[in-house]
């Protein structure tokens, strides 16, 4: 081997080995592992909650899309079915009317045609069976007429039928696309408030517990400035305590929403092992006999509302501008309701939420 080209090669290893060292120790940006939960040690106590509220609320909002998708989609499935049923009977009765045009057609070819009949009256030997085949040629020309009309008729029909069919199928399968997204939103969602819930130390899930019953306190006095009235705490078979008592309706739906208390919330669920806050309300006001909309939202659009102080046990308040939460007043300035994930059915002050207003169900 020629010694210089040897050189020049070991050089040029060496000078390549460097430029790779040298690239290798640049520093470089940094990426967090997508599983490893954001440091919360530097945060407050009250910026933990006020991170994990908004992730839970995140979470209810996307809920409310799932149940008003799933709402849409129970709709649509069972329209479609019907559809179907009507299309299937609707492509029975043109193959029908295809057949009775055929057998008309063929009496009509029997009975001759009309011109012919009449030289057979004046030139041949039986008259009398020229005319009858003539009524019988008449009468099936008519069929003839008002079975194309009428197979017609039918067709129209069922291109409409066909066309409206798939167009609730396009709708369908919209509305099982809404319910997709938004499930995968909830449960992102959950998935990282629980992350950060599982990241914190003994001592800041203790303090996290007090601030919560610290806000609840404030809420209670909230609710008194609020001038509301309602009563007393609701109890069983309808009684309403020292105060306004739920009767009726109301009382049983109020005994149904309490006899609930300490099932898990889970997104999505009307009971009866589980519930989330609308299909606890829609659930309660059911086994009352007075079915209401499923989700919050609906119930806010859909029910009559009632000023805050004149609220009943019985009734609903809807919470947040975007009405994605519901409780039931049970008097006594507290609802109870289904609050959110990792949480049971409980009761809570009335004013502890944002209150967008009260609905009254049965009226």
């Amino acid at each position: 081997m020629n010694v210089s080209t040897g050189g020049r090669r070991l050089r040029s290893r060496v000078t390549t080995a460097t430029l790779v060292l040298a690239i290798a120790l640049i520093p470089g940006p940094s990426y967090a592992t997508p599983s490893e939960p954001d440091p919360q040690g530097d945060k407050s106590i009250e910026d933990i909650r006020a991170e994990l509220d908004g992730l839970y609320r995140e979470a209810e909002v996307a809920t409310e899309a799932y149940n008003a998708a799933d709402e849409k989609a129970t709709k649509q499935e069972k329209r479609l079915t019907s559809l179907k049923k009507g299309l299937a009977r609707a492509e029975s009765r043109v193959d029908d009317l295809h057949d009775l045009a055929g057998a008309a057609a063929r009496t009509q070819y029997r009975g001759g045609d009309l011109a012919a009949t009449g030289i057979q009256l004046l030139l041949g030997d039986h008259p009398d069976q020229a005319l009858d085949e003539a009524s019988q040629a008449r009468q099936a020309l008519r069929s003839l007429v008002n079975v194309s009309e009428t197979q017609k008729t039918a067709r129209a029909q069922l291109s409409r039928q066909t066309d409206t069919a798939a167009k609730e199928l396009r709708e369908l399968n919209s509305s099982r696309a809404d319910k997709a997204e938004a499930k995968q939103k909830i449960e992102v969602k959950i998935a990282e408030a629980e992350q950060i819930e599982s990241g914190l130390e003994k001592e800041q899930t203790r303090k996290l517990a007090q601030l919560e019953k610290e806000k609840a306190k404030e809420a209670r006095s909230k609710w008194t400035g609020t001038g509301a009235g309602g009563g007393g705490t609701s109890t069983g078979s309808g009684s309403g305590g020292s105060g306004t008592k739920a009767s009726g309706a109301a009382g049983k739906a109020v005994d149904f929403a309490m006899a609930q208390i300490g099932k898990p919330y889970v997104w999505g669920a009307v009971g009866p092992s589980s519930y989330d806050c609308s299909g606890l309300t829609s659930a309660a006001w059911a086994a009352a006999g007075h079915p209401i909309p499923r989700t919050s939202q609906a119930q806010w659009q859909g029910l009559t509302r009632v000023g805050l102080a004149s609220a009943q046990p019985g009734d609903l308040i809807i919470y947040y501008s975007d009405a994605t939460h519901v409780g039931m007043y049970i008097g006594g300035g507290k609802i109870v309701h289904a609050p959110r994930p990792g949480r049971t059915v409980t009761t809570a002050p009335a004013a502890s939420m944002s209150i967008l207003g009260v609905v009254r169900p049965g009226v």
